[in-house]
């Protein structure tokens, strides 16, 4: 083969694999505008942000992409847009999204460099971090502890504070990042810990309810998923974060005019005020904290 002969099959071999890189980055928008159809991805398990009842896909992350795919709708004028709800499990979530079997994953994951190598995302559409969990008639002592605030005054050697808080049971999920967090941090709290390994969030909080663990530290989003209805009432969710791990909604990589719409109807719902309503039914009224992460992550339109 000739220098020329071996330049040219170099080249086309090159311009091939850009078309190919090209028609996969850019062609959300363009199949949505053909299909007249929109994928989202969801977990069926991932209630109050996703969850299936009578074939129907609801919660918090499922209204908000159903408000996306309204705006996209409008961004594209179509007449319609049929949103395509396709059910995913956690471990295979993120190859979906890069392989274009959907578009979107609506049921929100942490933002991390690691998962940025596969997917993009969305600004934030949930303030998700370590949480600490307690029953509803926990001792005042544990809840000053776990305050916000400092504590008023020191905790005196021989005071009762002391005897509730070296008792104290804190129950994590064996394995998690959380754990690390809580082995390494639980004495800036004043409380004397054992820690009570569990293999899941459904167990930790029922170790709680049941008495066998005081305070249980969890993600704030999957500590959500994990609680039944009738578990609302009888434990309390702080609302001091310990860690800060903003959720998103993971798009494909390399599509920045999807991303652009997706984001700017996100902004628009926060900034309309529709975001606090659709929040407050699924979470209670939204805290000071809770404002302040939506008002900083609004893009300005």
């Amino acid at each position: 083969m000739s220098i020329n002969t071996s330049c040219r099959a170099i080249a086309a071999v090159a311009i091939a694999s850009l078309a190919a890189a090209s028609a996969a980055s850019a062609g959300t928008l363009d199949r949505v505008r053909e299909s007249g159809h929109i994928k989202f991805g969801y977990f069926a398990d991932g209630k109050p942000f996703t969850s299936e009842s009578g074939g129907t896909v609801e919660g918090f992350a499922a209204t908000v992409c159903q408000r996306v795919a309204d705006h996209v709708k409008g961004e594209l004028g179509l007449s319609s847009l049929t949103v395509d709800w396709v059910p995913l499990e956690h471990d295979a979530a993120l190859d979906a999204v890069g392989s274009g079997s959907v578009d979107a994953i609506c049921t929100p994951t942490a933002v991390t460099i690691g998962r940025r190598k596969q997917v993009s995302y969305s600004i934030p559409v949930f303030p998700g971090g370590a949480r600490a969990v307690l029953r509803s008639d926990a001792s005042t002592a544990l809840r000053s502890a776990l305050a916000e605030a400092e504590p008023p005054k020191p905790v005196w050697r021989g005071s009762p504070a002391v005897k509730t808080l070296k008792s104290t049971r804190v129950a994590v999920v064996s394995g998690s990042a959380t754990q690390d967090w809580a082995i390494g941090r639980i004495g800036v709290f004043q409380i004397d810990a054992q820690i009570v390994p569990v293999p899941d969030y459904k167990t930790g909080l029922q170790q709680l309810i049941d008495g066998k663990a005081d305070v249980f530290f969890g993600e704030r989003a999957a500590t959500l998923s994990a609680m039944d209805p009738s578990a609302f009432k009888s434990l309390t969710i702080l609302d001091r974060i310990f860690t800060h791990e903003p959720q998103g909604l993971a798009l494909p990589r390399n599509d920045d005019d999807f991303r652009l719409v997706v984001d700017r109807a996100l902004s628009v719902l926060y900034a309309g005020g529709e975001l606090a309503r659709i929040y407050q039914k699924s979470f209670g009224p939204q805290s000071p904290a809770v404002k302040a992460f939506f008002d900083w992550n609004t893009l300005p339109l």
